[in-house]
């Protein structure tokens, strides 16, 4: 069986957008635009590398933030023996699909991880990179029987087994078991018939807890982890006589709040939390039949947000110095003179630059960075939007002017990456570790579209 060859959307040409925009001033380019900052994104995916290492757990980077093989290969880094990633959509996966054969030319192994149950349309689509990539290279997510009919048209397609992780519930309720119901309408059952047909390789068990966005400490975070090693467990615990004996499973955990916690495991913490987790990521658990692996996932760490930043997961710094990612604006209008009951300003940049995402933390919809305008006594945010324009104001009750002027250029950390992101098909680069982070240094077209 042949894959269909479905239309997609273009990606823009690397090269003509070099060409366009290479050296410019963010300050000069259309706008409203979407900015990285390498600087701050090397920093993060190589702290995330190390923090990894130095716990002996398994890493797999979830790419749907940025949808690029640009910052895919930060992610995964050079030294470890399998580049091990997530996709929210296809079209990630066939955006990075030369990363990943070049990741294989130099010896390393790969695994991509189709992040949602089984999308049974999908499959013949999955199944052509798995045909290019070759044994256990494509992993696919399970939560209900029916979907393993699909992994008969993915080997035909693929000519080998698609990789399965069983998604378990651990309280966030988007999609999974729960543990006791891992076994649904005898899943188990299944997975191990297929896998006698060839079709199936069992990876092991999946949780994905967003529950965690809304904690504040790095305790909360790490709690919401200690919860989903647990749950994971308790699935593996709960169905080990249906489970395969004589090779390792794999529990994969986390959301970015979480595994950004656990860096606070290698020092020497106070937090009750820390010396739990780090028992939990190495104790071996008789009552499970099989040994067993932990493995972390995460997706928005390279770039952070306002959403992510206001968890406090993180060590705590400015959002100048810690968010990546920045969307630059226009001033178009100022009131300043008493027009309305506070200065306020007016950016051309709205829910379709921005999103419309909100965050706990505070009550805006972005915040206006320090770049290149005049500090106040409280933050500026983007106080109310529309969809191609917002008002930027005071945090907090100020006295003062609003420091902008009609046609000077802002900089806006979103809330929501993944959502800003989006909205785009190309990311401008620049590098704060040469200058103020103004100047474009490349050019990243992305994904857009499924």
């Amino acid at each position: 069986m042949e894959p269909p060859n479905i239309p997609t959307r273009a990606i823009e040409s690397q090269e003509e957008l070099k060409r366009f925009y290479l050296g410019k001033d963010i300050g000069d380019v259309p706008k409203p635009a979407v900015v990285l900052d390498v600087a701050i994104i090397k920093r993060h995916c190589e702290s995330m590398l190390e923090a990894a290492k130095a716990l002996d757990v398994g890493f797999r980077a979830h790419i749907k933030t940025h949808k690029t093989p640009q910052l895919a290969r930060l992610q995964v880094g050079e030294e470890s023996e399998e580049a091990k990633f997530v996709i929210s959509t296809v079209l990630e996966g066939e955006i990075i699909l030369p990363l990943l054969k070049d990741i294989q030319a130099n010896g390393r192994k790969v695994n991509v991880l189709y992040g949602i149950p089984l999308v049974p349309s999908q499959a013949p689509r999955l199944a052509a990179l798995a045909r290019q990539l070759g044994e256990k290279s494509i992993s696919v997510m399970i939560d209900h029987p029916d979907q393993l009919d699909y992994l008969k048209v993915f080997h035909e397609v693929a000519g080998v087994a698609a990789c399965v992780f069983l998604k378990v519930d651990s309280g966030y309720h988007r999609a999974g078991l729960p543990p006791a119901k891992l076994n649904k309408n005898g899943l188990l059952e299944r997975v191990a018939d297929e896998e006698k047909l060839g079709r199936a390789v069992l990876l092991g068990v999946y949780s994905h807890n967003s529950l965690s966005y809304s904690g504040s400490t790095p305790a909360e975070v790490m709690a919401y982890l200690i919860e989903e090693i647990v749950g994971c467990k308790e699935a593996l615990k709960q169905n080990k006589h249906l489970l395969p004996t004589g090779r390792e499973l794999v529990i994969s955990v986390g959301a970015t709040p979480q595994v950004v916690s656990v860096k606070n495991l290698l020092r020497e913490s106070p937090i009750p939390e820390a010396q739990a987790l780090k028992s939990l990521l190495h104790d071996s658990d008789p009552s499970i039949s099989t040994p067993v692996k932990v493995e972390l996932h995460a997706g928005v760490y390279p770039v952070l947000d306002m959403q992510q930043f206001g968890t406090n997961a993180h060590e705590r710094g400015e959002a100048d110095k810690e968010i990546g990612i920045s969307v630059v604006a226009e001033v178009c209008s100022v009131y300043n003179n008493d027009e309305r009951s506070k200065p306020e300003a007016l950016v051309a940049a709205g829910s379709l630059a921005l999103g419309r995402e909100p965050c706990k933390s505070y009550p805006g919809w972005g915040l206006v960075s320090g770049w290149r305008r005049e500090t106040g006594s409280s933050r500026l945010i983007v106080d109310r939007i529309s969809q191609e324009h917002a008002i930027v104001a005071w945090e907090k009750e100020d006295e003062s002017k609003i420091p902008l002027r009609i046609g000077q250029a802002v900089r806006i950390f979103p809330n929501h990456a993944c959502i800003t992101g989006a909205l785009y098909g190309w990311f401008l680069v620049v590098d704060s570790s040469q200058d103020d982070g103004s100047k474009i240094v490349d050019v990243w077209p992305r994904a857009t579209g499924w």
